[in-house]
């Protein structure tokens, strides 16, 4: 790819080439027809002026729609080079242009006088000693540099020096185009092509969207990374030697040239203002200004690091050439328009028309902003770029491209930002750019409703069906059971199920091995990917390990545990589309579990978790109870949020303490704690995710939070059969098991599941640390005492039956 790289730059720089060389033949004809091209670089003349503004007569002309007859010559009889008129866009505040043969140097500045000789600076001749004369030579292959003396190479020399006219253009070559380099740069595309290649301008055109003159002006300022005579080329052909970078009078100037239309006003304008700091090559980064500048014309650009090595070859890669911090783009598929696709196509249609300049879309999370807005956009018809951090450039940017600018603003109503509010809603003041404000909560200062046509919109969470839709044109070839139980389970924002997408699809690339597998299999591990793992703060992220089969629970609660997770895979059906929603105050799954400690309510938690193939955050207390008035509200704000945004399935274990009994107020203190379990009941009944809550003293739980439960399962202690089920359970299969551990005398023995595998786990170390290869009978009983001691209770030796003898044992041990 790189000598294919190297001779596509060759073929394109000729054609620069060819342009430059006409470039310094019309300043050449430009500066003959001056009167005195000596004095050029300290004196405009009544005579240069005049030629000056006729220039500028006929410019204005042009723009006017009627073409004006070139301006006469000045009496001097200065030529102008056949075919070619000076360029119609030199700046007429630099001076006259020097001609060949003569000095190319800086303009020290001019001193008006009421003399009608011409406005001049110093005599030359007295001031300081002419400079020395110099010539601007093109060597081989492009190549340039300055000769000094005025001598020249033969067949280089420009013909106004030789005294003879200078050659007209075709000389140089058939127009770009229709060149033999064009038809070698269509031949080079078609072998790299062949060759499964691409050459790297067209790849760098593709991804920014450049077009053929904005690809030649970033070669012009490239150029001189590859030879510094192009420096000196440069400065010829602006009339001014301190200026040899490329600058935006240079690229325009010859990259008009190229493309075969100099004199025509609105090519030149528009290559001028492909060149400003809202065209392509500027904002995205390609090009990048160098310096200070009093006019945008002589504003230099360098070529941003890395393009000259892109355009080389030595690189592949485009997106580390440029970026732009304001566009808005969205990876993955075009998905469904959200609920309210209607009233928001209206809102577009008002905001093309003008009726309206400012949008306020509400309601929408963070992350599922990016949709809506980007449907607002189409409905409009226009661009959607966003705010950075300098909204002043970003409103010039939006306004010269005609964009809606979307003004996220979630982060504005911290206190902490309220300079940041501010000079956004006084930078919004001052124009009336269509802008789209969006946010969970609305930000809606007073003084900008007050002065812009405003109109908002809430935007509703998606649907069963609207999100069913998603996971489709996310998705398109999943059956139809998944993509139902998908849309239950998970309630995705647009961001979040194009990761989930492009992550399954990987996986299923990876497990093939080059031919991918069905991308449903890996859809449940793409959503744990993208979701799950975000525990932090007032939570503890738990995934689920065990199943149904290690629950052992009396019929009738085992049954309950299993109508949770039914229950929370049938009422988004039920809420929306049979329109229990409509008659409920709350929605989602809230359920209760009561019991003594240790009878499996956070096994159960966790448990009902895994059947929904879901995550388990588990409220961390110590994190969330705070001494400082309001602290623990906003810590349990921090917690149902990141539940429904993981969503995952929220735990409060020990939630007396949390959800306990309001009592009468005595102290201040007494109003704090009242008003923290009035917000959890509010915030409970919000929710519409999974919430369980366990306790071992219900009767310590408020009555109000009582008809908010679905459900209230109360766990028992197991009974004998329960118990034997839990002794073999404890151990695991690969456990060394002597036979005579008796799991019916165990049985008989009262403990909770959790005092069981507890015992179970010491009778196994007990066994390791004495070097024992099987867990004995006598490890077990000593692993009970020891559990019976934890619990303040005393062991018998009755209730060992047989094996009464072996908790001496334990108790020597």
């Amino acid at each position: 790819m790189g000598d294919a790289a190297l001779e596509h730059l060759r073929i394109r720089l000729a054609g620069i080439h060819r342009a430059l060389r006409t470039a310094v033949e019309r300043q050449a004809g430009l500066a003959a027809r001056l009167t005195r091209p000596d004095l050029t670089p300290y004196c405009v003349t009544d005579e240069q002026v005049e030629v000056l503004l006729g220039e500028m007569d006929a410019v204005a002309d042009a723009l006017a729609g009627a073409r004006a007859p070139r301006p006469p010559a000045p009496p001097s009889g200065g030529r102008t080079a056949p075919g070619h008129a000076p360029d119609p866009a030199a700046d007429p505040g630099r001076g006259t242009a020097p001609g060949p043969g003569r000095a190319v140097g800086p303009d020290p500045g001019r001193v008006t006088g009421p003399d009608r000789g011409g406005a001049c600076g110093p005599d030359p001749h007295r001031a300081a000693p002419p400079a020395p004369e110099r010539t601007i030579v093109t060597g081989p292959g492009g190549s340039t540099r300055a000769r000094p003396g005025g001598a020249s190479q033969a067949g280089s020399r420009p013909a106004a020096e030789a005294g003879a006219d200078p050659a007209p253009r075709e000389a140089l070559g058939p127009p770009p185009g229709q060149t033999p380099g064009a038809r070698a740069e269509h031949d080079l595309r078609r072998r790299v092509a062949a060759e499964g290649g691409r050459l790297p301008l067209d790849a760098l055109a593709t991804a920014f969207g450049l077009t053929r003159a904005e690809q030649d002006a970033l070669l012009l300022a490239a150029a001189p990374e590859l030879d510094r005579g192009y420096e000196r080329i440069y400065a010829y052909i602006v009339d001014n030697l301190n200026r040899r970078l490329p600058s935006v009078e240079l690229l325009v100037t010859v990259a008009a040239l190229s493309g075969g239309d100099p004199d025509e006003p609105a090519a030149r304008l528009a290559l001028r203002r492909a060149l400003g700091p809202a065209g392509p090559l500027r904002r995205y980064g390609l090009l990048r200004p160098h310096g200070d500048a009093p006019l945008e014309l002589a504003r230099e650009l360098l070529p941003a690091p890395g393009v000259l090595d892109f355009l080389l070859g030595w690189t592949t890669d485009t997106g580390l050439l440029g970026h732009d911090p304001g566009e808005v783009t969205a990876h993955g598929p075009c998905l469904p328009p959200p609920p309210c696709a209607d009233r928001l196509a209206r809102l577009g249609r008002a905001l093309a028309a003008g009726r309206v300049d400012l949008a306020g879309l509400w309601g929408a999370p963070p992350d599922g902003q990016l949709d809506t807005v980007r449907a607002l956009a189409r409905a409009a018809g226009t661009p959607l770029r966003t705010l950075t951090e300098d909204p002043d450039t970003d409103l010039r940017t939006a306004a010269a491209l005609g964009a809606l600018l979307w003004v996220p603003t979630d982060d504005l109503r911290d206190e902490r930002r309220r300079p940041d509010a501010d000079a956004l809603t006084a930078a919004l003041l001052r124009t009336r750019l269509p802008v789209c404000l969006t946010g969970l909560e609305p930000w809606r200062p007073a003084s900008l409703l007050a002065a812009r046509s405003y109109a908002e919109l809430a935007v509703p969470a998606p649907g069963l069906a609207e999100r069913r839709a998603m996971w489709s044109a996310a998705l398109p070839g999943l059956g139809t059971p998944l993509l139902d139980d998908l849309a239950v389970r998970y309630r995705m924002n647009g961001g979040e199920l194009r990761a989930v997408a492009s992550v399954a699809r990987t996986g299923a690339r990876l497990a093939g091995d080059g031919r991918p597998e069905p991308v449903a299999a890996h859809v449940e591990p793409a959503v744990a990917t993208v979701t799950r793992g975000r525990g932090g703060g007032a939570v503890r992220s738990l995934a689920p390990r065990r199943t149904l089969d290690d629950l052992v629970l009396p019929d009738a609660q085992l049954g309950q545990i299993r109508e949770i997770a039914s229950a929370f895979r049938a009422w988004p059906r039920v809420a929306e589309t049979w329109g229990f929603a409509r008659r409920s105050a709350h929605g989602g799954v809230k359920a209760l579990f009561t019991g003594e400690p240790g009878t499996g309510k956070t096994l159960s938690a966790e448990i009902v978790t895994g059947m929904l193939g879901l995550e388990l955050l588990k409220v961390d207390l110590a994190r969330v109870v705070s001494k400082w008035v309001g602290e623990t509200e906003k810590n349990m704000e921090a917690a149902f949020r990141q539940a429904e945004e993981s969503h995952a399935v929220l735990l409060f274990d020990e939630a007396d303490a949390l959800f306990g009994k309001r009592g009468e107020v005595r102290h201040g203190t007494d109003r704090y704690a009242n008003m923290e379990v009035g917000y959890l009941l509010q915030r409970l009944e919000a929710s519409d995710g999974l919430v369980i809550l366990t306790s071992n003293l219900r009767d310590n739980i408020d009555p109000a939070f009582t008809r908010r439960f679905h459900f209230v399962v109360h766990f028992p202690r197991p009974g004998a059969a329960e118990r034997r089920r839990l002794w073999r359970l404890a151990f695991p299969e690969e456990a060394p098991l002597a036979a005579d551990v008796d799991l019916g005398a165990l049985a008989r023995l009262d403990m909770t599941g959790a005092g069981i595998t507890a015992a179970a786990r010491t009778a196994a170390l007990a066994a390791a640390d004495g070097g024992a290869d099987t867990i004995t009978m006598r490890h077990v009983v000593r692993g009970v005492a020891r559990q019976y001691q934890r619990e303040a209770r005393l062991l018998r030796p009755a209730e060992l039956g047989p094996h009464a003898h072996l908790l001496d044992d334990a108790s020597r041990g």
